[in-house]
């Protein structure tokens, strides 16, 4: 079996976890300059993965912007843009989304019942991969990433994302960007939700990088330390 991708969460949140507010209108928690640090990522990375519920909400096109970045990875003999990825268990994805019409290759990982709307939806848009009945072994969709040889995997979102691969020990590391404000509205989207997390509380992630970039501060960790560490 092919080694599975170095997973990479990258997500900017509030001061209080949020990644949104509940208005229409997407909150715009970074910067520019994060902005462009986000895109570097992006192109250092052979795929991109967001949820089904992130293509919904921001309808992202999920590119690298920087024709430098693209420039270099093809001077490198990648793809101009990395395999776009993203996952749903309904299969309740519109063909119209950006994400489908941007950028290079693009794969959905879905459920068997997912699978057969989006065969006939995403004719000529996506490669379709059913997982089973049901999405809830994460570590199949990396053993798959990897035989595809993907090596490095950077997850945008959303919250239910980020839970999954935290929760069941599949994340090698976590860029977070905390903005200066407060959302403060429950019902808002979070980080991360509620799952039982390996090694809990008393498993301590170590601290790689602590950045102020211009308002915002980047964090980056290690989640895989064991406890004590």
């Amino acid at each position: 079996m092919a080694q599975r991708p170095h997973v990479l969460l990258s997500a900017a949140v509030s001061i209080d976890g949020y990644l949104d507010d509940t208005s229409e209108d997407r909150l715009m928690l970074s910067n520019d300059a994060d902005f462009d640090r986000v895109d570097e990522v992006r192109a250092e990375s052979d795929a991109i993965m967001i949820g089904a519920g992130t293509i919904r909400a921001d309808n992202p096109r999920l590119l690298v912007k920087s024709d430098a970045r693209r420039a270099a990875r093809v001077a490198r003999g990648l793809p101009e843009f990395p395999l776009k990825v993203t996952l749903t268990a309904s299969g309740n994805l519109d063909a119209d989304a950006k994400f489908w019409h941007f950028g290079g290759e693009k794969l959905v990982y879905t459920t068997d019942s997912g699978a057969e709307k989006l065969r006939e939806r995403l004719r000529g848009l996506a490669e379709v991969v059913s997982l089973g009945p049901v999405i809830d072994d994460f570590g199949l969709i990396l053993d798959d990433l990897g035989n595809r040889g993907i090596r490095r995997l950077m997850v945008e979102g959303g919250g239910q994302t980020h839970t999954a691969f935290l929760s069941q020990g599949l994340a090698d590391e976590m860029h977070v960007v905390i903005a200066p404000l407060v959302v403060g509205q429950t019902t808002a989207p979070r980080f991360l939700s509620p799952a039982d997390y390996v090694g809990g509380p008393s498993r301590r992630m170590k601290l790689l990088e602590a950045r102020q970039i211009e308002d915002v501060a980047l964090l980056r960790y290690a989640p895989k330390q064991e406890s004590g560490l």
